[in-house]
């Protein structure tokens, strides 16, 4: 950015702070199958159901949606292949409405060697081995390869586009999990005294306009920022992490404070608006969920943010009070409010989701505006015991709530009620009338974000070179297409 561009946007930044941001429309949303299976061949709970939305990222230069499933329905337990699908809407050009959401391909993620990925925990405490809890996607626009964010490790990868690794991203000295001076992947906290906390690790995931930069945002602070052994309540801050997509290298880390720090607040998605300005999706842990999610007071908000002023917290442990470092300005209101009472599902009780975590800008409309979608992330319905043993989670809608219980999978055998507050409770009785109770679905929901809403914003573009490249291979494409018709 040139010394003229820094001064405008660091004027845009103080105006930032103080002021609400622009908010887009809701337009509809699309309650989805969680009985669906995916293009894997798999048929079963963990070869096959489909992963709903631990990200959604729109490729503007293929024109492709893709959404990632996370670690799968096994909580860490159970042995997985993590994946991602490429997915259409039928979108109306005016209005933005979506339809007919269907799977077009399913993409299973590999190492170098072939082996596939597992959702599992790793086996050993200090090695990942092939251990991969996928949170964050996007696509660079430059190579066209993907970069995937992960909880364990925590890591940033990057896939060919058949899914297979091509590159581990460094991870910074202060997010690697460790007690005392050893690295341990698995522990939790109080002994896991330094970096990530389990299962908090990089869970949104942003590339620059011009692909040069990747951001990577922890979904809570390291245990360094903030966090009180004492009470085991976390810091107010988390962080961004900056990295050069050519060396791999984190070149820089960026200081974001969360709305408060209790209900199991935490960020989920990140969104580049340009190289300086981001989307952060927030929430709590409320909402329709598998067991331990309270129904009551759901808080799900996107808000805007800027970089630009922003010190660089490399070196800095974030105190709670905030001193000693400027954190990323962020918007006063929401820019969009994901649990707004006109957006939610009557399928759902007229009750949020608990995990919004799919968040994406999507293609211009006729109007110069443009589609924007937000997902969530419905966990495959599925619960686990301390044994692992697994269960199907079953809703049914009432008026602004939501019964639920859990039963064997795939029947409603041995039926355990989930009281409101998220706690499992006694059985249901063997005879009990099980109509109108379905496996939680996955919801997606458009919104129309105008040109002003969207002020600044730069869609991913390749560079010259790869342009080309890109063009020249969707003519080939065509070509070939054209002799086999000929033929």
């Amino acid at each position: 950015m040139t010394h003229s561009l820094r001064a405008i946007a660091g004027a845009a930044v103080l105006a930032l702070a103080g002021t609400a941001a622009a908010t887009p429309t809701f337009v509809n949303g699309l309650v989805l199958d969680a009985a669906a299976l995916d293009l894997s061949g798999g048929s079963t709970v963990n070869t096959g159901r489909l992963g709903y939305f631990s990200d959604i990222y729109y490729d503007n230069n293929r024109q492709q949606w893709w959404g990632l499933s996370d670690r799968g329905p096994g909580g860490g337990t159970l042995d997985y292949a993590p994946r991602m699908q490429r997915f259409s809407v039928d979108v109306n050009n005016a209005t933005g409405e979506i339809s007919n959401f269907k799977v077009l391909q399913t993409v299973v993620f590999s190492q170098a060697d072939g082996s596939n990925f597992n959702g599992k925990a790793p086996a050993l405490n200090g090695v990942l081995g092939n251990s991969l809890d996928p949170e964050g996607l996007v696509v660079n626009p430059r190579s066209g390869n993907f970069l995937v964010s992960d909880e364990y490790g925590p890591s940033l990868l990057e896939f060919d586009r058949s899914g297979q690794l091509v590159k581990r991203y460094s991870v910074p000295a202060n997010l690697v999990p460790k007690v005392g001076t050893a690295t341990d992947y698995n522990t939790v906290p109080p002994t896991l005294n330094h970096g990530r906390e389990v299962n908090r690790g990089l869970e949104g995931l942003a590339i620059s306009p011009n692909g040069k930069y990747a951001f990577a945002m922890l979904q809570n602070g390291t245990l360094d920022d903030g966090y009180n052994f004492g009470t085991a309540s976390r810091g107010n801050y988390t962080r961004i992490v900056k990295y050069d997509t050519d060396t791999g290298q984190a070149v820089g880390q960026y200081a974001y404070m969360l709305q408060s720090a209790g209900q199991g607040r935490g960020i989920s998605a990140l969104v580049a608006v340009n190289d300086h300005q981001f989307l952060v999706l927030e929430r709590n842990n409320r909402g329709v969920g598998v067991p331990n999610a309270n129904l009551a007071s759901p808080d799900k908000k996107v808000y805007l943010i800027d970089l630009a002023n922003a010190t660089d917290v490399s070196a800095i442990a974030l105190n709670n009070a905030g001193t000693g470092f400027t954190a990323a300005s962020k918007s006063s209101t929401a820019f969009i409010d994901l649990a707004a009472a006109g957006s939610l599902q009557a399928a759902l009780g007229g009750v949020s989701p608990e995990k919004w975590e799919g968040l994406a800008i999507g293609p211009k409309l006729a109007d110069g505006s443009y589609l924007m979608l937000a997902g969530t992330d419905n966990d495959y319905s599925v619960t686990q015991n301390g044994s692992g043993t697994q269960f199907d989670v079953y809703i049914k809608p009432g008026s602004g709530t939501v019964s639920r219980i859990q039963c064997d999978i795939g029947s409603f055998n041995h039926c355990l009620q989930i009281a409101t507050d998220g706690s499992v409770g006694g059985a249901v009785a063997a005879d009990f009338d099980s109509s109108g109770y379905t496996l939680i679905p996955a919801v997606l929901n458009a919104y129309k974000a105008s040109t002003s809403d969207l002020a600044g914003y730069l869609a991913p573009v390749p560079e010259p070179a790869s342009w080309a490249m890109l063009v020249g291979g969707l003519l080939g494409l065509g070509a070939l297409s054209r002799r086999k018709l000929a033929r």
